[in-house]
Order: structure tokens, then sequence, then C-alpha cells
């Protein structure tokens, strides 16, 4: 792909260079493997830093202030990388290393804001994520709420021959970015909850980084190139034959191929998740095994349900290639629906989670999310079969859809229109209902016996979010995403009665006390359509039955003896277990509640 030097000022996005894995990746040619992404064109003050993101070069460690990123004063918007082989030099700049976290984590924003047609906030009170590339010298990289940053450590080579910037890698810099959109979207993933929940954040953001990998051109071609036999004789180098294009060949150059290629000395901050995925043959039994309940080694088995129905997908695309039945198929067309299919996965994975519930999240719910969010837009799934692809890969795994009803598409929520559910929209006003929060609340108390929402607990109504979806057809789907939590903090006691559903921890041999204070979270996710009316209400009740078995897992993995010590550890120790690569399951004490 030729680099693009310079845009106007009044595009619409404005190019940048990046390392497209990490730089222990190379080219055919030899270099360090390069590409160029767009990402949406914004007035950069120093840094860079803009709108969403300010890049704060200070090295904490040895206490320095790295030099800025500032771009050319011209008439147009310039790269001033482009076409410029990433040497040695390059590594060890510093403005380099700004552009590169910058645009990754540009790319990655604007990929979340496209997929739910609407922007993107943070956990906390600020517009603005700061971004340290050398924050620390350190194999570790993490971003934290209390700082409101990203913080990417470096580290000496095992050599003593150089430096590893975890700032340069694309998988763990868009990993780190997916983190803090995730947690503006849905903060209560950090509470304690489940096996399934615990594991969600890193591999939610896992898949979206080697997704976002996978959707470029430059780095599917480098793969594919580099684990297919070399054609004899020129005209074959155009085309691939079907035996290079089988799911076991792709599977063999793409996601074992990508797993051999990230560095040694990189694996020290991300261990193996994407390899250890990778190879776990598909067995329904894992979720229930004690190794399996350890959060990182659990996320593993979503991981590898996603990429496996990429997979297959992608073998669903290649074969249309070949209407002419000769056996081959050209290069670039290939590479381009590796990519297609990788960009369009990543849409539906990140437009999911507008349609799971924003507490107490498994992985049957975020399965139902994936279907609805596909089935929304796409009504035919018969061309490649996304959803179809996704009910097979995850159910090899034993993940079932949260629902399976008998009309309409499988395994995704069912729509309340023409359900005859008797809702009061007399007192709301729609106009209003879309922005203003006390609006929204006044239709939930309007409705809260229908909804199943008990007033005798603290509710909160926490986002609302109107939406512009685009199907690939090009028609618009308008919609209203309503999220609310209900809290309860009780004694125990009040177990079995008050809350009659949810049965008090520990049994009759290791009974909870009746005066342990309990903290009980459920809350629903509610989307509107165009004209006002409720489609979808995905819920997970205060007194629900859900909640006992919650309950019981945090009281055998001791959460109430040090609630306190529990809800305080951070992504910084998650990922420092996970690359000293600790077992959970020999010491519980290591379980990362973030």
């Amino acid at each position: 792909m030729k680099a693009v030097k310079d845009v106007p000022l009044n595009a619409a996005e404005r190019p940048f260079t990046i390392i497209a894995q990490d730089p222990a990746v190379h080219g055919a040619d030899g270099n360090i493997l390069t590409t160029q992404i767009s990402v949406p064109a914004e007035t950069l003050a120093p840094g860079p830093w803009g709108y969403r993101f300010q890049v704060v070069d200070y090295d904490a460690s040895n206490q320095k202030f790295y030099s800025r990123w500032e771009y050319e004063k011209t008439d147009r918007y310039v790269d001033p990388y482009a076409g410029k082989k990433v040497s040695s030099r390059l590594l060890n700049d510093p403005r380099f290393h700004a552009q590169n976290v910058y645009a990754i984590a540009m790319r990655i924003l604007a990929r979340f804001e496209f997929a739910f047609g609407h922007r993107v906030g943070w956990a906390f009170d600020s517009h603005q994520l700061k971004i340290a590339p050398h924050a620390f010298e350190d194999a570790n990289a993490y971003y934290d709420r209390n700082t409101e940053s990203l913080q990417f450590g470096y580290f000496g080579t095992r050599d003593g021959a150089g430096k590893v910037f975890t700032c340069l890698s694309h998988d763990i810099v868009a990993h780190e970015t997916t983190h803090a959109i995730l947690d503006g979207l849905q903060s209560r993933y950090f509470y304690p909850s489940s096996p399934d929940q615990a594991a969600f954040h890193e591999a939610f953001s896992d898949i979206v980084a080697l997704l976002s990998m996978f959707a470029l051109p430059d780095v599917v071609e480098q793969l594919i190139e580099k684990h297919t036999a070399k054609p004899k004789r020129k005209k074959s180098k155009r085309t691939f034959t079907a035996k290079d294009v089988s799911i076991d060949a792709m599977r063999r150059s793409l996601l074992l191929g990508l797993a051999e290629q990230f560095g040694d000395e990189i694996k020290t901050v991300r261990g193996e998740p994407l390899r250890q995925s990778l190879l776990i043959k598909p067995a329904k039994h894992y979720r229930k095994s004690a190794e399996f309940e350890e959060p990182h080694r659990r996320g593993e088995l979503l991981v590898a349900a996603v990429l496996n129905s990429f997979i297959r997908v992608f073998d669903n695309r290649v074969r249309s290639l070949d209407a002419s039945g000769s056996g081959l198929y050209f290069r670039e067309r290939v590479i381009e629906e590796a990519a297609k299919t990788a960009d369009h996965l990543m849409t539906i994975v990140i437009r999911a989670l507008d349609y799971c519930v924003p507490v107490h999240i498994t992985f049957g719910d975020y399965l139902s999310g994936l279907l609805t969010s596909d089935a929304e837009l796409v009504g035919d799934d018969t061309s490649y079969g996304y959803r179809r692809e996704l009910i097979h890969s995850f159910a090899e795994f034993g993940i079932e859809p949260r629902v399976n009803q008998n009309k309409g598409e499988p395994g995704t929520w069912q729509t309340l229109i023409g359900s005859g559910r008797k809702l009061n929209y007399g007192r709301t006003h729609f106009g209003s209902f879309q922005s203003d929060f006390q609006e929204v609340y006044r239709f939930l108390w309007e409705n809260r016996n229908e909804l199943g929402i008990r007033d005798d607990v603290y509710t909160r109504v926490m986002d609302v979010r109107p939406c512009l979806r685009i199907s690939p057809e090009g028609f618009p789907l308008r919609e209203t995403v309503v999220q609310y939590v209900q809290i309860a903090d009780i004694a125990a006691r009040e177990l079995g009665s008050r809350f009659k559903d949810v049965e008090r921890p520990g049994g009759d041999l290791n009974p909870m006390s009746p005066s342990t204070r309990v903290t009980l979270h459920g809350g629903g996710t509610l989307v509107f359509n165009q004209y006002g009316r409720l489609k979808f209400d995905i819920a997970t009740p205060v007194d629900g039955e859900e909640q006992s078995e919650r309950l019981q897992y945090l009281w055998e993995r001791g959460f109430f003896r040090d609630q306190r010590h529990a809800m305080a550890r951070g992504f910084a120790e998650v990922h420092r277990l996970r690359s000293l690569r600790l077992n959970w399951a020999d010491n519980t004490s290591n379980e990362a509640w973030i």
C-alpha cells in the first residue's frame, strides 16, 4: 500500500504511519512491518493532544519529559513518517512512539463510535484520556481509571542490547485502549460477580485488539505470504490454490502465524493468550473445570470461540470467490476478504455491548448480544453466516445464548414490538427522553411493575444513548439505548425473606452470618425504536435467582472476608499476574477483581 504524505486540512480523516504489529515482525523486504491508517482529523496541539487523547510523555522512573510530537505548520495535514522505513533510529525516537500510540488509540475509538452510532465517554469526569508512552521502566502496560490514563512501560532486552517499548506493539496499545473504552461504556463490569464477568474485560480487549490487526490488509498479506508455499512460476504469484486457502491453512497462517510472530520480549507483558486460546481443542466441559475458573484462562475460551468463528466466516467468503470452479483464488481478493471479515466481525463484537446487561454479564448474555446486534442490521444471514458460525463456535465450548426462542432468529433477544406487553407511554415525552435522565427515570417509575423494577431499592439511570446505525446496504437504524442499575445494601438475614428468591450463601455446613452486609446489584438495558417504543428489555433483576449463584461464588472465594482489598485491585495487578502466569486455582487471593 502506497503511503499518503499529506491531505487537506478540511479532510475528514488524517493518515498516520504506525508499526503494524510489533518491532519483532518484519515484512518481505526485511524491514519492520509498518502500515498507514486513517483516523478522524482534528486540530492537534503538541503531544499529540486532541479532544479525546492527550499524549503526556513523562518517564516516572527517570523523572524525564520527552520532547513533544508536533506536526508541521502548513496548509495540509502531514504524516512526517509516511513512506519511511522504520530504522533503529526511528525505533528510539520518542516522537514516533507518541504518534504510534495516538494513532492506534484513535483508530480503536473511531471503530467503537462507528459501530455504536454514538460517541463514547470515559469512566471519569474528563473529556480526555491521557497516554504515557514511556510511563515507567517495567515489563507492564495498563489502563488506570484513577489517573485517567493509559500507561506503557519499557524494559531492557534479555541480551542487554536494547530496549523493548510496549507502546510500539499494536496489540498492547489496542488492548489497553479497549479497556478504557469498555470501562466508560460498562463501568460495573469492574465489580465482582462471576467467573465470566471476571474474564470478560481481558477477553473482550484481546478480541478487539486481534481483530483490529486482522482488519489491516498489510498484516493479513504478510501473514499469508509467509505461511503459504511460494509459487514457482511468476504467473502463479497472483493466485492461491484451494489448499492455500483451506480452513487449516488459514488457521495456520492467520491465527497461529500471528501468535508465532509476537516478539518473545513482548510475551513478557502479554503472556501467550492468543497461542493458548487457539491451541484449546473445542470441548463443552471447560467452563465447569477448576482450571477455567481462573479469569485469564476462562477468557481464552471466549477469545477462541470468536476467532474460530472468524476463520469459518472467512472460509465462507473465500469460497464465493471461485465461482468458475477453477480452484484458483486471486491473492488480492483473498487478502481483502480476510480484512473485511475481521472488520465486520469487530463491528458485531463491539455493537453487542449495546445489547448486554450492565451488570453480571455472562458469556451466554454476550452471545445473545452478538446475535442481536447483527440481526438488527443484517436480516439475511445466509450469505456468509456470521450468526450461524458464532452459534456453532460458541457451542463447541459449551457456551449457549441466554435465550433460545422458537420463533425468529435463534439466540437473539426477544423483541417486545407486537408482543402485547402493556407499557405506559402516555406520560413520557420521547424528544426529551433521548437526552434527559429524569425523563427516562419517569418512564421506569411509571412502568416499574411491568419491567420488574423494585421501588424499595436504590435505582439509577446510568446512561442514555441515541444511536444511528447503518446497515451494509446503507439503510439507517435509529435506536435509543437506556441502561439502569438497582442496588440493595442489606443484611444477609434479609435473603430468603425480603428477597425471597435469593438464597443465603454457604448452605447448612458453612452458612454466612445473618449480620453480614451484602450488596445486590441488578439492572437492565432497554432498547427503544425510532418511535419511542420499547424493543428489547434485557435485564438481570436485583432479586432474581442469578443473585444466589453470584453470592455463592463470592462466598467460596473469600470475597466477604476482605471486600475492600478485593475491590482495590486494578489492571496493573491483573496484567502483572498474567505475565507471571500465576496459578489462580492454587491461590485464590490472586484473583484480580477490577
